[in-house]
């Protein structure tokens, strides 16, 4: 038992120390290259932090056990607009995103229903697998394009939002536009890697306390592997909300979404046969949906998040792994 604790202490500080690497980064590199900070979060930061759900649902496939890798995926989603955007309101309000969100939003609306549509035939087939890594593809290359045709002219700088493009909320300079690329890739890179191994430290841990709990897999996927894995995407957007960049935040999600659905489920299926168990297709599918529609008012219309808002997001969460233990 100390042993684990002694784990979960390291995994968080890494969790921290990582998510506020990756916020730094993002940001120089989105400043260093003039694309907005939504870009590079909609696709870098987000492939980052989702690869404990990579590593995590492809063994699991590869272990025999699908459940958890379908359960991992959905319940971080859940997760990811619940947890991930309700804790950062609840703690300090989410500011309305600087960038366009409407286009990643769309792109995880349409991740969502082909997804949906594997889910309720009852397994992802290989082809289904290839179809899912196709659209993943054809978003990163949208995104690229959009970051290309948006990047911001020299001569025409874009006005800066409160906060500044590059400052916190305290004015404290996150990034410096002027240093070379190569130190904003490695501070991302370093952030990845201390999300990847924090997340890993506490999901090994609740997965083994779990374990001896008797506890199903596909419950385990949901809830403790998922907000687990969550972890990564949960700590960056608290370092983002923190320091007045919902655009981060929200991209993070939007993308790391995106990247569950289409890339995490489409490697894993392709590692091995896909089932869906009928629990997931009876009611986890259709809370996944309810809680992606509920970010359309954020995701389309910019409207920001007070502490309210945040309430009540995370007390639906809270709700949710209440149904769960049921």
């Amino acid at each position: 038992m100390a042993g684990d604790a002694a784990l979960l202490i390291l995994g968080l500080a890494l969790l921290i120390g990582g998510a506020d690497g990756m916020v730094r980064g993002a940001v120089g590199l989105s400043l260093r290259f003039r694309v907005p900070a939504m870009v590079v979060s909609l696709t870098v930061v987000a492939a980052g932090t989702s690869a404990p759900e990579l590593v995590i649902s492809a063994r699991a496939v590869a272990d025999g056990l699908p459940g958890l890798a379908l359960g991992n995926v959905i319940g971080s989603n859940i997760a990811n607009v619940l947890l991930v955007i309700g804790l950062p309101a609840l703690i300090s309000g989410f500011a309305e995103p600087d960038g366009d969100t409407r286009r990643g939003y769309l792109w995880m609306l349409a991740a969502t229903a082909l997804f949906s549509a594997f889910l309720l035939h009852g397994r992802v087939p290989a082809w289904g697998a290839v179809l899912l890594l196709a659209m993943l593809v054809a978003m990163l290359t949208d995104s690229v394009r959009g970051a290309l045709a948006g990047r911001t002219r020299p001569e025409a700088p874009v006005a800066p939002r409160r906060p500044d493009a590059g400052e916190d909320r305290g004015g404290t300079p996150l990034a410096d536009p002027a240093a070379p690329a190569w130190r904003h890739v490695l501070m991302i890179a370093l952030g990845v890697a201390g999300l990847a191994i924090g997340a890993d430290l506490l999901v090994d841990a609740a997965a083994r306390i779990a374990a001896g709990l008797g506890v199903g897999p596909v419950v385990i996927g949901l809830s403790i592997v998922a907000i687990g894995t969550s972890l990564p995407e949960l700590a960056t957007a608290v370092a983002a909300g923190l320091r007045g960049r919902g655009d981060v935040a929200l991209g993070n999600v939007i993308g790391s979404n995106i990247f569950n659905l289409l890339g995490i489920v489409g490697v894993a299926a392709l590692v091995g046969p896909l089932t869906v168990p009928d629990r997931i297709a009876g009611l986890d599918l259709w809370v996944l949906w309810a809680v992606t529609l509920a970010l359309a008012p954020l995701a389309l219309a910019g409207h920001p998040l007070g502490r309210r808002a945040g309430l009540g997001l995370t007390g639906c969460y809270i709700l949710y792994l209440v149904t769960l233990s049921g």
